[in-house]
């Protein structure tokens, strides 16, 4: 049965450490996940991490970066997988999942 499976993350670096974990440790199909602003907007979570704060690409060289909404990360799930990444999501820490 096919399902998928949408996870909510403060931070687009916590959501992809949670897709790298799914594909390395758990074998989902890298072309069955994916990751997008939860709104309308652009947007790198709801705060800075990884990159727009280690990188200096933060607000000391180009500004601040946009902050507008949650990442969320969209699984394809098949047959009996959805457990699996609903563990492995939480694991990582999203702050919300739910079947779609």
């Amino acid at each position: 049965m096919e399902r998928t499976i949408v996870a909510h993350f403060e931070t687009r670096r916590d959501a992809e450490i949670a897709v790298e974990h799914l594909v390395q440790a758990h074998g989902v199909a890298r072309t069955d996940i994916f990751i997008r602003a939860k709104g309308e907007s652009n947007s790198a979570g709801v705060r800075a991490a990884g990159a727009d704060v280690e990188s200096g690409h933060g607000p000391q060289k180009r500004g601040t970066p946009e902050l507008a909404g949650e990442i969320e990360v969209l699984v394809d799930c098949h047959g009996r997988e959805p457990e699996t990444v609903r563990e492995a999501l939480r694991a990582a820490g999203s702050r919300s999942i739910k079947a779609q």
